[in-house]
């Protein structure tokens, strides 16, 4: 109960410091600096000016529920079927149209933590790390023989990891006969196009694991449970936004299902709520069939 009433008052104050914010600028003087280096400098600085985007949705969900067991690895290890989700995911534009086409270059990076915070010592029971490069291409499609315009096409190269060494003793063996083996990671190649029906956002992926020997990866069958293709649904209506994802492999029959609903509250921060069904929520759960619902804020969209 302590750590609920910790986590909720933590997200409070960050609340009341982003209400804040105007506040506190004001109360640094600038107008009177002749270094015009330095009075820009102190600006970027105050208002937080760096460059940095948000890349997927950023979010703490204090409450996420499924009936499912979560597979542990280690003996003493015992989770619960609640626990908190927190993701942190920004970008940063680091060039523009190199060959005149109007493309733009980013380099971003993405965290994922599955945090049993309602068990005994809070262990945190998985962390996924994503960083990503790529370059996405504007299309200035018009047609009207479609309802869908095209509005970009993004090539990107990804790397996808739990962060976790490898737990048995040959790595030249098969890993993922190890049944206490925790390393999980895959690294992609992807092509994503993005279409727009008035509110209504389509993103089209495909995806392909870059070249890797598999008796050497922790998980040379992940492509049968995560798929090489997804399709999401984006919709607007009014201050509403609703997500709708759905990834597979035709081959196996397996994948997975997401939906989300947001809404604003206050000073950037909204209502979340994302309901997920499938495989691969997490890296470690990339063959474990799970259902879960989790509610709390995003930070962005």
């Amino acid at each position: 109960m302590i750590k609920i009433v910790l986590l909720s008052l933590l997200l409070s104050v960050g609340l009341l410091a982003v209400s804040n914010n105007t506040v506190e600028l004001e109360k640094i003087e600038l107008q009177e600096i002749e270094d015009r280096k330095a009075k820009k400098s102190m600006e970027d600085w105050l208002e937080g000016r760096f460059g940095l985007m948000p890349h997927y949705v950023n979010y703490l969900l204090p409450f996420g529920f499924t009936e499912q067991d979560y597979k542990s690895y280690v003996a003493s290890d015992e989770y619960g079927h609640m626990e908190a989700q927190l993701q942190v995911s920004f970008k940063i534009n680091i060039g523009n149209d190199l060959f005149g086409l109007g493309e733009k270059y980013y380099l971003s990076y993405s965290q994922r933590s599955f945090w049993q915070i309602y068990e005994h010592s809070s262990p945190f029971r998985e962390t996924n790390y994503n960083p990503e490069m790529f370059v996405v291409f504007p299309i200035s499609d018009r047609s009207y023989s479609s309802s869908f315009n095209m509005r970009s096409v993004t090539l990107a190269y990804s790397h996808l990891s739990n962060g976790q060494g490898q737990t048995h003793e040959d790595i030249y063996t098969y890993p993922y006969e190890d049944p206490n083996n925790r390393s999980r990671g895959i690294d992609n190649l992807y092509i994503n196009f993005k279409f727009q029906y008035e509110t209504l956002i389509t993103d089209l992926k495909f995806w392909t694991p870059a070249m890797e020997s598999k008796d050497k990866s922790d998980n040379p069958d992940i492509m049968d449970y995560m798929g090489y293709t997804r399709l999401k649904l984006t919709y607007f209506s009014g201050e509403n936004m609703f997500t709708l994802m759905g990834r597979g492999n035709p081959q196996t029959g397996k994948g997975a299902m997401e939906a989300t609903y947001s809404y604003p509250l206050v000073n950037g921060t909204f209502f979340y709520a994302k309901l997920f069904s499938g495989y691969g929520e997490s890296l470690i759960d990339y063959n474990n069939n799970l259902t879960k619902i989790s509610i709390g804020f995003s930070f962005s969209r």
